[in-house]
């Protein structure tokens, strides 16, 4: 009797558990990161067609009487360097796909859960998170690097 369906690799479907588990810590990490500087959350992992955004957010205004900035935050985790820095994992077709997913959310007047989405100016920034980094600043806990405004190529 052959098995039904594909054969299932254990080794790589631990590799994705693990990778989608440190992805959820990560996103977990930088909303807290971002709240903890007077940011406000709106929604996590909200769909954009085939687009996913890991974080909306709105940063408070800087100045009285500015509006604040309704932010797409795409959160990229790393618990070492091994494989490069998290703002290595981030290509020039990500970008343009973050940007194409703002684009599809700043022309709706909600969100899929029915999240009101705030008429701000929106930006697209990257906070990448070291889970463990072993010297400088936080080492032993997470450390947070965040890029404003990152542009496609």
């Amino acid at each position: 009797m052959s098995p039904v369906g594909p054969r299932v690799d254990p080794v790589a479907a631990g590799l994705a558990r693990r990778r989608r588990r440190s992805g959820e810590r990560g996103e977990a990490l930088a909303a807290a990161h971002l709240e903890s500087l007077g940011w406000t959350i709106v929604s996590r992992r909200v769909r954009m067609g085939r687009d996913e955004i890991d974080l909306v957010a709105v940063e408070p205004a800087t100045s009285p009487g500015e509006p604040g900035t309704l932010v797409v935050v795409e959160v990229r985790t790393r618990a070492s360097e091994r494989y490069g820095t998290p703002e290595e994992s981030v290509d020039a077709a990500k970008v343009r796909r973050l940007y194409r997913a703002a684009w599809h959310l700043s022309t709706l007047p909600e969100l899929p859960d029915g999240t009101p989405v705030p008429p701000l100016p929106i930006r697209v920034d990257l906070l990448a998170v070291d889970d463990a980094p072993a010297i400088g600043p936080g080492a032993g806990g997470p450390a947070f690097r965040h890029v404003r405004a990152i542009e496609p190529s």
